[in-house]
């Protein structure tokens, strides 16, 4: 084998000292490490990680990523549609990223307003710009703005406006921290009960079985979209953005578990009898030790499938529910909310910038897809 300009042999001790220290570095290291060296491999993971890595970023400082408040409305800009950013003005000439006022006109044949560019001044969008006040993680006060054209500049309306003259873009990134919040929180409450439930039926059985298998059997005969209807139905209408967050977690986490309890039993039915599961009983080790120790990890790839699936699952499900109007209602904004317009086919047709959000939705759930694919490969990362 060549090195460079060195040959090495396969008595040569540069060569042996390699091959230990990798082999050594390989077969002791952790579980979790090794996964995470085959998920590196993973290119599309990878990408997909730092894309939801931003997507959170933006859910958890979404004042600071969007140009302005979501409730913030500019007058004679009401359905807007998304303006253009140019860095070549009408002369030809070369600029950094800006974008023209707008003029409003209104169309004597169809009655509509159109809006043109103003092409006498050109506003620049910076960086860090002053603009509508907020609060980071609701504790500390500020007005700085990732991006935005000043004050004093037209509103920057890049995905355009709704009806009421509010920037679609600042809403959708307000947005988002309710819709994947929600998911996060769902699926944690789910996983503890579908885990614990699952687990308790799989490993003693009996009477226990019998009671978690029934519940189960009952919760999957429910047709889900009227359950879910049924219960955010009876959501009182009163209820604060907190109370009505809350409980559609809850709703969510009612239907989510029973499916990963399931696989649970019967994955702890086959590996309790392992040699390794005896071996620890005859040890003396606790039943919960057996359980989330030894047993819980023999699975661990599938247990990290059903994660990142479950998460877009419920966003999705609150995007329909919000969609249907039986989730968050506004003036709480998310992404279902956002969408509910979009139930006007006369709206879609005349305004389809205001299916964006939509298209958000279906990022965030392919990202959690492809990490999904990227980790499932990874939690073996004994295999070629």
């Amino acid at each position: 084998m060549t090195v460079g300009q060195a040959t090495i042999n396969d008595n040569n001790p540069l060569l042996e000292d390699q091959l230990d220290a990798k082999s050594e570095r390989y077969y002791y290291a952790k579980q979790w490490k090794l996964i995470w060296w085959r998920f590196q491999r993973h290119r599309l993971a990878m990408f997909s990680l730092i894309g939801l890595i931003i997507f959170y970023l933006i859910a958890i400082f979404p004042g600071f990523a969007a140009p302005y408040d979501p409730q913030t409305r500019f007058e004679k800009m009401q359905q807007s549609p998304p303006i253009k950013i140019h860095i070549l003005d009408e002369n030809g000439g070369f600029h950094r990223p800006f974008i023209y006022g707008q003029k409003r006109e209104l169309d004597q044949k169809t009655f509509k307003y159109i809006f043109t560019d103003d092409t006498s001044v050109l506003y620049p969008i910076q960086f860090f710009v002053e603009g509508d006040e907020y609060k980071i993680l609701g504790q500390w006060k500020s007005n700085r703005h990732l991006f935005g054209v000043g004050p004093e500049a037209p509103p920057l309306m890049i995905f355009g406006t709704d009806e009421l003259g509010r920037d679609i873009l600042s809403r959708t990134f307000h947005g988002s921290t309710i819709s994947l919040s929600i998911g996060l929180v769902g699926v944690i409450l789910s996983f503890v009960l579908g885990i614990s439930l699952g687990g308790l039926s799989g490993y003693f059985g009996g009477i226990i079985d019998e009671i978690i298998q029934r519940i189960i059997d009952f919760l999957l005969s429910i047709p889900q979209l009227p359950f879910f209807m049924a219960l955010a139905a009876a959501l009182p209408r009163e209820w604060s953005v907190a109370k009505t967050y809350f409980a559609i977690t809850v709703i969510l986490s009612v239907i989510g578990w029973s499916g990963l309890a399931r696989v649970v039993r019967g994955k702890l039915l086959a590996l309790r009898e392992e040699d390794y599961s005896l071996a620890a009983q005859a040890a003396g080790a606790s039943q919960p030790r057996i359980i989330f120790r030894h047993l819980l990890p023999g699975f661990t790839s599938h247990l990290i499938v059903s994660l990142t699936l479950a998460v877009p699952g419920s966003i999705l499900g609150e995007t329909t529910l919000s969609f249907l109007g039986l989730g968050m209602q506004p003036p709480a904004v998310s992404w279902g909310v956002l969408l509910q317009d979009a139930q006007d086919m006369v709206v879609v047709a005349q305004q389809p910038w205001r299916l964006i959000p939509g298209l958000f939705v279906v990022i965030a759930v392919l990202l959690f897809n492809f990490v999904g694919d990227g980790l499932r490969d990874a939690a073996d990362p004994y295999t070629n």
